[in-house]
Protein backbone atom coordinates (compact mmCIF):
# COMPACT_ATOMS: atom_id res chain seq x y z
CA UNK A 1 0.00 0.00 0.00
CA UNK A 2 1.15 3.22 -0.46
CA UNK A 3 2.52 5.68 2.30
CA UNK A 4 0.12 7.21 4.42
CA UNK A 5 -2.48 4.21 3.46
CA UNK A 6 -5.15 3.32 6.52
CA UNK A 7 -7.01 0.30 5.38
CA UNK A 8 -10.09 -0.59 6.63
CA UNK A 9 -12.03 -3.94 6.23
CA UNK A 10 -12.09 -7.77 7.75
CA UNK A 11 -10.59 -11.00 6.68
CA UNK A 12 -12.54 -14.22 8.33
CA UNK A 13 -10.75 -17.68 8.26
CA UNK A 14 -13.18 -20.66 9.45
CA UNK A 15 -10.01 -23.69 9.41
CA UNK A 16 -10.38 -27.48 10.46
CA UNK A 17 -8.96 -27.91 14.05
CA UNK A 18 -5.29 -29.50 12.60
CA UNK A 19 -1.89 -28.13 13.28
CA UNK A 20 -1.57 -28.04 9.29
CA UNK A 21 -3.55 -24.91 8.62
CA UNK A 22 -1.99 -22.86 11.77
CA UNK A 23 1.20 -21.57 9.21
CA UNK A 24 -2.06 -20.37 6.72
CA UNK A 25 -3.28 -18.66 9.67
CA UNK A 26 -0.27 -16.49 10.44
CA UNK A 27 0.40 -15.72 6.62
CA UNK A 28 -2.79 -14.19 6.03
CA UNK A 29 -3.29 -12.08 9.48
CA UNK A 30 0.09 -11.74 9.00
CA UNK A 31 -0.58 -10.07 5.28
CA UNK A 32 -3.60 -8.40 6.97
CA UNK A 33 -1.63 -6.95 9.57
CA UNK A 34 1.17 -5.38 7.06
CA UNK A 35 -1.23 -3.35 4.74
CA UNK A 36 -1.13 -0.53 7.60
CA UNK A 37 2.11 1.19 6.23
CA UNK A 38 2.30 2.51 10.10
CA UNK A 39 2.86 -0.62 11.83
CA UNK A 40 6.65 -1.60 11.85
CA UNK A 41 7.91 -5.38 10.93
CA UNK A 42 8.63 -6.21 14.70
CA UNK A 43 4.79 -5.73 15.50
CA UNK A 44 3.95 -7.60 12.79
CA UNK A 45 6.08 -10.53 14.33
CA UNK A 46 4.21 -9.85 17.08
CA UNK A 47 0.87 -10.17 15.35
CA UNK A 48 2.01 -13.64 14.08
CA UNK A 49 3.15 -14.52 16.91
CA UNK A 50 -0.33 -13.90 19.12
CA UNK A 51 -2.38 -15.25 16.92
CA UNK A 52 -0.23 -18.31 16.51
CA UNK A 53 -0.31 -18.77 20.22
CA UNK A 54 -3.94 -18.18 20.01
CA UNK A 55 -5.00 -20.66 16.99
CA UNK A 56 -2.71 -23.69 18.87
CA UNK A 57 -4.16 -22.74 22.25
CA UNK A 58 -7.80 -23.45 20.13
CA UNK A 59 -5.96 -26.59 18.14
CA UNK A 60 -5.34 -27.88 21.97
CA UNK A 61 -8.96 -27.19 23.43
CA UNK A 62 -10.75 -28.81 20.71
CA UNK A 63 -8.60 -32.31 20.56
CA UNK A 64 -9.08 -32.01 24.58
CA UNK A 65 -13.46 -33.17 24.06
CA UNK A 66 -12.53 -34.40 20.51
CA UNK A 67 -14.60 -31.32 18.51
CA UNK A 68 -14.80 -31.20 15.20
CA UNK A 69 -16.08 -27.67 14.43
CA UNK A 70 -13.61 -24.67 12.65
CA UNK A 71 -11.74 -22.52 14.49
CA UNK A 72 -12.67 -19.11 13.33
CA UNK A 73 -9.88 -16.07 13.07
CA UNK A 74 -11.45 -12.99 12.23
CA UNK A 75 -8.89 -10.10 11.64
CA UNK A 76 -10.37 -6.44 11.40
CA UNK A 77 -8.47 -3.48 10.20
CA UNK A 78 -9.62 -0.19 11.79
CA UNK A 79 -8.05 2.96 11.03
CA UNK A 80 -6.48 3.06 14.44
CA UNK A 81 -6.29 -0.62 15.38
CA UNK A 82 -5.97 -4.07 14.52
CA UNK A 83 -8.55 -6.59 16.60
CA UNK A 84 -7.59 -10.19 15.79
CA UNK A 85 -10.41 -12.70 17.23
CA UNK A 86 -9.72 -16.27 17.80
CA UNK A 87 -12.95 -18.26 18.43
CA UNK A 88 -12.82 -22.25 19.56
CA UNK A 89 -15.14 -25.11 20.47
CA UNK A 90 -13.03 -26.31 23.20
CA UNK A 91 -14.08 -26.97 27.25
CA UNK A 92 -12.99 -23.59 28.37
CA UNK A 93 -10.98 -22.14 30.91
CA UNK A 94 -11.19 -19.72 33.49
CA UNK A 95 -8.49 -16.96 32.18
CA UNK A 96 -8.06 -15.46 35.73
CA UNK A 97 -6.14 -18.40 36.61
CA UNK A 98 -3.69 -18.66 34.37
CA UNK A 99 -0.77 -17.05 36.29
CA UNK A 100 1.68 -14.46 34.87
CA UNK A 101 5.03 -15.21 33.98
CA UNK A 102 8.25 -15.14 35.78
CA UNK A 103 10.55 -12.20 34.55
CA UNK A 104 12.68 -13.43 31.73
CA UNK A 105 16.04 -12.81 33.82
CA UNK A 106 15.03 -14.81 36.61
CA UNK A 107 16.58 -18.25 36.96
CA UNK A 108 12.36 -19.30 37.59
CA UNK A 109 11.63 -18.87 34.13
CA UNK A 110 13.44 -21.61 33.12
CA UNK A 111 10.76 -23.62 34.57
CA UNK A 112 8.38 -22.35 32.02
CA UNK A 113 8.81 -24.44 28.94
CA UNK A 114 5.09 -24.42 27.83
CA UNK A 115 1.94 -22.75 28.92
CA UNK A 116 3.17 -19.35 27.79
CA UNK A 117 0.72 -18.74 25.16
CA UNK A 118 -1.98 -16.52 27.38
CA UNK A 119 1.03 -14.40 29.01
CA UNK A 120 2.84 -13.69 25.57
CA UNK A 121 -1.08 -12.35 24.25
CA UNK A 122 -0.94 -10.27 27.33
CA UNK A 123 2.64 -9.14 26.65
CA UNK A 124 2.36 -8.59 23.37
CA UNK A 125 -1.08 -7.30 22.28
CA UNK A 126 -2.02 -3.93 23.73
CA UNK A 127 -5.40 -5.74 25.37
CA UNK A 128 -6.14 -9.06 25.36
CA UNK A 129 -9.40 -10.70 25.89
CA UNK A 130 -10.43 -14.00 27.03
CA UNK A 131 -14.13 -14.73 27.39
CA UNK A 132 -14.30 -18.25 28.11
CA UNK A 133 -17.36 -20.68 28.96
CA UNK A 134 -18.03 -24.22 28.55
CA UNK A 135 -18.89 -23.98 24.83
CA UNK A 136 -15.64 -22.15 23.61
CA UNK A 137 -13.12 -19.83 24.26
CA UNK A 138 -13.01 -16.49 22.10
CA UNK A 139 -9.76 -14.84 22.52
CA UNK A 140 -9.87 -10.97 21.58
CA UNK A 141 -6.27 -9.53 20.72
CA UNK A 142 -5.92 -5.86 20.09
CA UNK A 143 -2.68 -3.84 18.57
CA UNK A 144 -3.30 -0.27 18.40
CA UNK A 145 -1.91 1.53 15.06
CA UNK A 146 -0.07 5.00 15.70
CA UNK A 147 1.56 7.47 13.31
CA UNK A 148 5.09 7.62 13.06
Amino acid sequence: MSSGARPVGSVEIAVPPVPEYLQMVRAIVGAAAALDDRLQAGRVADVRLVVSEAVTNALRAQAAVQAADPILVRCDLRSDRIVVEVADHGPGFDPSAVPDLPKVETPERLRHESGLGVSLMRQLADSAVLDSGPDGTVAKLTFVVRDA
